[in-house]
């Protein structure tokens, strides 16, 4: 198996490609709009559910939003919203039971009003990060931060408090750059069971509406305050990762779009030096990151033959780690997809505009070609299947964090080249403190993991446990939070309490939806409502549905035994013993 290795690893090479298949829908129905299925751009929610709903609407204007939402209320109907792509993770476009009524914003994505003295953008939320800010660079303007992936839709990267990565102004949340909403809530009959609200900067409500889940109604409109079209000048520095404890608070401060990559089985972090520099620098550089580019779809089905084929045990931690290498360096040899022309890299440092420069998402963007090509998490192939765990910690508390994350390390540095993707490592991004009820309390690191799922229930990861022991660390030890939008099920139990002004979003809640047609079963567990988002069952903490407790929360008849973390005793993870009982 492993001389087979090189081949399947340069079969997993992504290319720069000018077609690709579009996404699917998240939303496929059996007779026209009626008797649907909802899932997500994975094809799958974190418990492997099948989400079904009676029919979807798709309004064009907020006049047909607000008919959409009185007639669900009128029948006491479920309501949740769905965008173009649906990329959250967690079940939250999904009405539970069967007669729920989705609401896809997919045709609300016009531009509403720039006003480019005032530098204020109003758009329909179904407007992709990508549209909007093109549309912004058209009139001057730029959006000053926003998530790394542009398929995203206004009103979803709001409900899930997405972002880039910036301590600087307001930061890297985009939800900071709001500036007023319209949201469509349920009524009383007496008003026609919807209403339009409309909350303006100064509206006590906007803090809860900003960051809501998808709970308190459907956003119609957002206006967003910008700033002057601006150019960045970006450099990667590859380092060592000795210093990174100390380093780790001081860089963020240091440049505006400050992130690292951290790659701890051979010790060395990719510094993302970015900064603004004067519009008249020469450059016209081009964010299209590898990783959303699309790929052949042979090469992405040959990829993922090569992670099973890691996951197997007679794949040795050398063979693992040196098909990792070979990915991470052809990568940092194309500065991750990033073009000084929008076509080709040549050297440091890229410049370009901040539309041009801050998202990326070219996979989205091609003409249908019958699946040649695609976005490589497309469920349609037997492609990329990941798990994402999104979680933050207290920028206080981060060098202490990543020492421990270190202490891991130490004790057998090959398990990071399987147990988390190695290609990708450890991405760790800066996030402010926000007024928003559900965004960051204080100031923080952010950590993106990307990491192998199989596709059959209760089926053990090598290294399985290398994830599980670090995120609990930071949820527990160090008070973490889960992203709204991506992490497995256990990440949310007990998440609400840690924000110090839930009880006053639950308040704006149910004032704006007293009947609670836009919460589900799993908002209600996230939230504290009622449950818990932990399920406890055979194989749960294999599937991130649980911590485990048992031995058959784990995988036993394969070697997989609950046991106490290995830095962080208090964990309890799915951690493989041998024969022998190593």
């Amino acid at each position: 198996m492993e001389s087979l290795l090189p081949l399947l690893i340069a079969l997993g090479v992504l290319l720069q490609l000018c077609c690709c298949s579009p996404p699917p829908s998240p939303v496929v129905c059996t007779h026209g709009n009626v008797n649907c299925t909802v899932t997500n751009a994975y094809g799958s929610f974190t418990d492997r559910s099948i989400c079904h709903a009676a029919n979807i609407i798709y309004p064009r204007t907020e006049q047909e939003l607000v008919a959409a939402v009185a007639a669900a209320a009128c029948a006491k109907r479920k309501l949740k919203v769905a965008t173009k792509h649906s990329h959250s993770i967690p079940k939250l476009s999904c009405p539970g039971g069967r007669h729920g009524t989705i609401i896809s914003t997919a045709r609300l994505n016009q531009t509403v009003h720039i006003d480019a003295a005032k530098r204020l953008m109003t758009v329909e939320s179904g407007m992709l990060l990508r549209d909007l800010i093109t549309a912004a660079a058209a009139a001057g303007l730029a959006l000053p931060n926003s998530p790394y992936w542009y398929g995203l839709s206004i009103g979803g990267l709001l409900a899930t408090g997405a972002h880039g990565s910036s301590l600087w102004g307001k930061g890297g949340a985009v939800h900071e750059y709001v500036v007023g909403l319209r949201i469509v809530t349920p009524a009383p009959a007496i008003k026609g069971f919807a209403v339009v609200r409309e909350l303006g900067a100064d509206h006590p409500d906007l803090d809860a509406a900003k960051v809501s889940l998808g709970v308190l109604g459907v956003i119609s409109q957002v206006t967003l305050a910008l700033e002057p079209l601006f150019k960045r000048s970006l450099t990667f520095v590859k380092r060592g990762d000795s210093d990174l404890a100390d380093q780790v608070v001081p860089w963020g401060l240091l440049h505006e779009f400050a992130d690292l990559e951290w790659h701890p089985q051979d010790g060395t972090v990719m510094y993302r030096q970015d900064d603004r520099v004067d519009v008249s620098t020469p450059g016209n550089g081009l964010n299209d990151l590898l990783i959303f580019r699309a790929s052949p779809t042979g090469r992405t089905i040959g990829a993922r033959v090569a992670e099973e084929s890691m996951q197997m045990k007679n794949v040795t931690d050398v063979a693992r780690c040196a098909a990792v290498q070979l990915q991470v360096s052809a990568k940092e040899q194309q500065a991750l997809g990033f073009t000084n022309d929008g076509v080709s890299f040549t050297g440091y440092p890229v410049v370009g505009y901040q539309h041009r420069m801050q998202a990326a998402g070219t996979c989205i963007d091609g003409p249908e070609d019958g699946l040649l090509t695609s976005c490589i998490w497309d469920p349609r192939i037997r492609g990329s299947f990941n798990y994402n765990s999104g979680f933050s910690v207290a920028i206080s508390k981060a060098p202490a964090f990543i020492t421990d994350v270190q202490r891991i390390r130490d004790l057998n540095p090959d398990m990071f080249c399987t147990g988390v993707d190695g290609r990708v490592g450890l991405v760790l991004r800066y996030v402010k403190a926000s007024s928003a009820y559900l965004g960051k309390p204080e100031d923080s690191i952010d950590l993106d993991i990307l990491y192998y799922r199989s596709r059959n229930y209760g089926t053990p990861r090598v290294y399985g446990d290398l994830v599980d022991e670090i995120e609990q660390m930071a949820l527990n030890k160090y008070g973490g939070l889960p992203h709204w939008g991506k992490n497995r099920d256990f990440a949310f139990d007990g998440a609400i309490a840690k924000y110090p002004k839930a009880d006053e979003f639950l308040l704006v809640k149910d004032r704006y939806d007293p009947d609670g047609l836009f919460s589900s079963e799993w908002s209600d567990q996230v939230l504290a409502i009622r449950g818990s988002p932990t399920v406890v069952k055979k194989g749960c903490a294999i599937e991130g549905l649980c911590v485990c407790s048992d031995d058959s929360h784990c995988a036993p008849e394969q070697g997989y035994f609950c046991r106490p973390g290995k830095v962080y005793r208090e964990a309890r993870v799915c951690s493989f013993i041998k024969e022998n009982g190593k």
